[in-house]
């Protein structure tokens, strides 16, 4: 177990934050692992949005009033919650070894903002996972084209009777809530503190995105994942879908909810 060190009337730190990354590392463009990498965070998001957004529309086909009589069908809003957070819990247990498991561009820019990934690390994770969330629900559309459009194609958007301040609102408090999450799952601190406990990261990861769903689902459908919308906004078209997205895209995106790990650690506030 790593043990605290008394440096005079202070304790020295048990274990050490990791150097921040280049701003642009050009090295690792010509290394295949970075390749492998954002190829891993496309095949995940792809996976991600082509499971969850199939929950979404099985669930609004099973709990249709024009086809069936029990509205208590279906998986629920908690089914639904727990598709997302299990899916997030599995594919960044899969490729946290690879990629670090990002599987979201507000998780990516947090952790470009903290200076633990580089400039063109950042962009092409975030292009791959914009990439791999419309091919998901693409696929979900050409398996089943009449339940996509008629069932809203998994797309967020408002719910009658709330505006686009609430929505941004809620898009800005669950990102805070998942991105400093991941931060503090992730924090070196813990690894050295709790050294005798197995800690699995993807574990409080996943559950704050199902937390986070549960409690925004019926405001905007939960996007708290730039690509998550942005795929399913693209593929299903409808300027609804568009017109909602820009009113509380912003808080899916990092510069306010990707303040946790900065704020913890510029004022010295600890993560774990």
């Amino acid at each position: 177990m790593a043990k605290n060190v008394e440096v005079g009337e202070f304790t020295a730190k048990d274990y050490q934050d990791p150097p921040p990354v280049e701003f642009f590392d050009a090295e690792e463009l010509t290394k295949w692992s970075f390749y492998r990498a954002v190829i891993a965070e496309f095949i995940a998001t792809l996976l991600f949005l082509y499971i969850t957004v199939l929950t979404v529309i099985g669930y609004k086909s099973q709990t249709d009033p024009n086809k069936n009589t029990d509205q208590c069908g279906g998986v629920g809003i908690l089914g639904i919650a727990w598709a997302f957070g299990g899916m997030i819990f599995v594919l960044v247990y899969c490729t946290a070894g690879i990629s670090g498991g990002h599987i979201n561009p507000a998780v990516t820019f947090g952790l470009f903002l903290a200076r633990k990934v580089s400039l063109n690390r950042a962009v092409f994770y975030m292009v791959a996972q914009c990439l791999g969330a419309i091919c998901g629900c693409g696929l979900v559309k050409a398996f089943q084209k009449n339940y996509y459009v008629t069932y809203g194609g998994g797309a967020n958007e408002l719910s009658a009777g709330y505006n686009k301040g609430t929505g941004l609102a809620a898009e800005i408090i669950g990102t805070f809530v998942l991105v400093y999450t991941v931060f503090s799952a992730t924090d070196p601190k813990r690894n050295a503190r709790d050294s005798h406990v197995p800690v699995l990261a993807p574990l409080p990861i996943g559950f704050a995105v199902f937390m986070v769903h549960l409690a925004t689902i019926p405001i905007t459908g939960t996007g708290i994942n730039p690509a998550r919308s942005f795929g399913a906004a693209v593929i299903y078209g409808k300027a609804k879908a568009w017109d909602d997205q820009v009113g509380y895209a912003c808080g899916q995106g990092p510069v306010i909810g990707n303040l946790a790990e900065l704020w913890a650690a510029r004022i010295g506030l600890p993560l774990a």
